[in-house]
């Protein structure tokens, strides 16, 4: 930097010169900036991490297995003396991978995310009352970390509105025998515009570790499809956050309006050398993937027998709720596999809670990109015109109000629309993106595709949902494969549609709800 006695050597030869000097000076002031040349780059994780103190706010970026920091979190690995972690990410990798790593060593000591998924080992430790565990609606714990970052103390936000992260009766601490322990506190509610929402907490990062595509020498960096996912939020945040790039790149090589997190953000930058992992390998059947039929393929991947015929029903039923011009939202299973059996007269940009807006189908064998998943962690594609954004704004559009449609599965929806779908007895999946998807019923019409028993045959159509809550009077229709209902949030069910070979007396036999039949009952096409 250039010494006090040049900046007031310029100063006052600009106003001794006037404006048309000021240039001149300019040019001058730079050119004695660069010679104290700025350069975050360390050459190792080692040396990057050589200051990392036990009892830390880690922020991890990554969503599943894609843009996940796995250089740096290894090099944590290979020091065990760092304890006491608190981790804070969407999720904690799998088993053998990512966070997972750090759990097994037992490093991490509490987590706040807002997906167990099928890790194992965090869903044992959780259970067993090994780890603490604060899940948090994944719309949440990004604008949480993404409002740490802006200075932002707290925000009041819909998602998870009677459910138990509103009430306080979520376990952050189960004990060895899987009873709760230790609970969540209630949250706060204020209403704006006669809606209800929740008071929640920015979390303050101590530390946070970041995936990168490209970074350079002042800490800019550039993420890669949908790699982006929690990286933004979580490097805005911390007090030290380090970057972990792909490709190392002097200034000037990311275009500026290519720059994603500005170096302003960054303390430190290393060299990636971790291997891309890929959680769910999947990809178009070979029909499709050869131009072929869209439906056909949808209907090999729902499989054989009663089940398959079921499901088939379902969804061919779930694809007419799409309309021309949608913007919608799709869960896993069944629902993804719906936009098979719209037709080409029908088009809907399909949105995904990690960060893209025009998602394709699946990629064909060989075709697949690590950075390039769906919130389900499936390889996928892009159609064109897509576009591509951090977790943050992907919520930001669900929650007010942008997505048009939103399927989803569920293990049981009442008589006045309350939806439970992330938890059974001795088994903890975690929230995602469902509370937030369902957080504004108003603008965002909320289709359910449910089997309509359980594999015991017990109905979940039901008066009351025995299951914790994912949100209140949110679901407006209910396909089953056996009919069709909506959902009036004052006056309970309507069956408007009928499955061909199904009667009145069977569906009310496998239904607990009541419901009424529409007098112009139509059958189910």
């Amino acid at each position: 930097m250039p010494s006090t006695a040049l900046r007031m050597r310029t100063l006052r030869a600009c106003a001794k010169y006037g404006s048309n000097h000021t240039a001149l000076f300019a040019r001058a002031f730079s050119a004695s900036s660069r010679r104290a040349e700025i350069n975050k780059v360390y050459p190792s994780a080692a040396e990057a991490l050589a200051d990392m103190k036990s009892d830390t706010t880690l922020l991890c970026g990554g969503f599943g297995l894609c843009g996940v920091p796995d250089t740096l979190i290894d090099e944590v690995l290979k020091k065990p003396e760092i304890k006491g972690i608190t981790a804070v990410s969407n999720n904690a990798g799998t088993d053998n991978s990512g966070l997972g790593k750090l759990l097994r060593t037992k490093q991490i000591t509490k987590m706040i995310a807002s997906y167990i998924g099928e890790n194992k080992t965090f869903e044992k430790m959780y259970l067993t009352g090994e780890i603490d565990l604060e899940l948090t609606p994944q719309g949440t714990l990004a604008e949480r970390c993404a409002a740490g970052g802006k200075g932002i103390p707290a925000f009041y936000t819909p998602a998870a509105f009677g459910t138990v992260v509103q009430t306080g009766e979520l376990p952050l601490r189960n004990k060895p025998d899987g009873t709760p322990d230790v609970f969540s506190y209630p949250k706060d509610v204020k209403v704006f515009n006669g809606k209800s929402y929740l008071l929640e907490h920015a979390i303050d990062g101590d530390v946070a570790f970041v995936k990168a595509w490209k970074a350079d020498k002042l800490g800019n960096c550039q993420f890669r499809l949908a790699a982006n996912n929690f990286n933004g939020a979580m490097g805005r945040n911390a007090k030290m956050t380090i970057v972990e790039a792909e490709h190392i790149v002097e200034p000037g090589e990311i275009a500026p309006e290519s720059v994603h997190l500005p170096g302003i953000y960054v303390k430190r930058v290393i060299q990636s050398t971790a291997a891309k992992n890929i959680e769910k390998y999947t990809f178009a059947r070979e029909a499709e993937a050869e131009g072929g039929d869209a439906a056909a393929a949808a209907k090999a991947a729902l499989g054989t027998g009663d089940t398959a015929a079921k499901r088939e029903r379902i969804v061919r039923r779930a694809a007419k709720e799409f309309k021309n011009g949608m913007y919608a939202n799709l869960g896993i299973g069944m629902p993804m596999l719906a936009p098979g059996f719209v037709g080409p007269e029908v088009e809907v940009q399909l949105q995904s809670e990690n960060g893209i807006l025009g998602l394709g189908p699946y990629p064909a064998r060989g075709k697949e990109d690590a950075d390039l998943i769906n919130a389900g962690k499936e390889t996928v594609t892009l159609n064109p015109g897509a576009s591509v954004f951090g977790s943050e704004e992907s919520f930001g559009m669900i929650r007010s109000g942008r997505i048009n449609l939103t399927i989803l599965g569920a293990m049981q929806v009442s008589a006045a629309g309350d939806l439970a779908n992330w938890m059974l007895p001795g088994k903890v999946k975690g929230f995602g993106g469902a509370m937030d998807l369902v957080s504004n019923p108003s603008a965002t019409k909320v289709v359910v595709t449910m089997e309509h028993t359980d594999k015991k045959g017990n109905a979940k159509i039901v008066k009351q949902c025995a299951f914790p809550l994912t949100g209140k009077a949110c679901v407006s229709r209910i396909i089953t494969e056996l009919g069709v209902f909506d959902v009036d949030f004052a006056h309970g069910l309507r069956l408007i549609e009928i499955a061909d070979g199904v009667t009145v007396e069977e569906i009310k036999s496998k239904t607990e709800a009541p419901f009424t039949v529409a007098e112009d009952l139509k059958p189910m096409l």
